[in-house]
């Protein structure tokens, strides 16, 4: 883990910049819930010895354990949201960044110069640093919606897909807090669920027929 860490230390200190920002996202996938995006500004100017070894056991937060890590997207789009979120983030930030680091995405014109990283999280020490902000923020945020809908089991899958969770929106219905904008199977019958899962078999079983033709 901390052979990981000082890697992406290291791919930070690189870009030759003092001030290096670093914004992700949590939840981007889920069933229900909040998408939280983080971002986290490090000063390389600062971190020297002692204050920067705590970071060396820095890892994308989809590999920590959970012992380790602590309708707006409706009406806009996931992906629109996320994007705006992560835009007034690297504006905010104070001082600002002298390197932007975006896991993944490119945000558009209106964003700070900026550089979209592939595998942002397993690569730059920032980001993966914002991966966890964001994902501890939304998990204890899923705790406590689990205590306001205690019938979904929100503190065990935080939001995701999961046979469990789907069959209790089946059961019960989504609450307020699930994305209505997903078409998501669960929010069917099941009857009617089972008619679109045999038209997806079936165009999938069509697929090789029409191409040997």
């Amino acid at each position: 883990m901390r052979r990981t860490g000082q890697k992406l230390l290291t791919f930070d200190r690189r870009l030759g910049a003092r001030f290096v920002a670093g914004t992700d996202e949590a939840g981007r996938g889920s069933l229900a819930g909040p998408l939280v995006v983080a971002g986290v500004l490090l000063d390389y100017g600062c971190l020297r010895d002692h204050k920067v070894r705590p970071l060396g056991l820095l890892n994308d937060s989809k590999q920590c354990t959970p012992e380790r890590r602590e309708s707006e997207i409706d009406r806009s789009g996931l992906h629109r949201s996320n994007l705006a979120a992560m835009r007034s983030i690297l504006h905010a930030l104070t001082p600002p960044a002298e390197a932007c680091l975006v896991d993944g995405f490119r945000l558009g014109p209106s964003a700070p110069e900026h550089r979209a990283v592939v595998d942002g999280d397993e690569k730059s020490a920032a980001i993966a640093a914002a991966s966890i902000v964001a994902k501890v923020t939304r998990d204890r945020l899923m705790k406590r919606m689990d205590a306001l809908f205690p019938h979904y089991g929100f503190s065990s899958h935080v939001g995701y897909i999961t046979p469990g969770h789907s069959a209790a929106v089946r059961e019960r219905g989504p609450s307020r807090i699930h994305r209505r904008s997903f078409q998501a199977l669960c929010y069917l019958s099941e009857e009617e669920a089972d008619v679109i899962r045999a038209a997806r078999l079936h165009a999938e079983s069509a697929v090789p027929a029409a191409a040997g033709s």
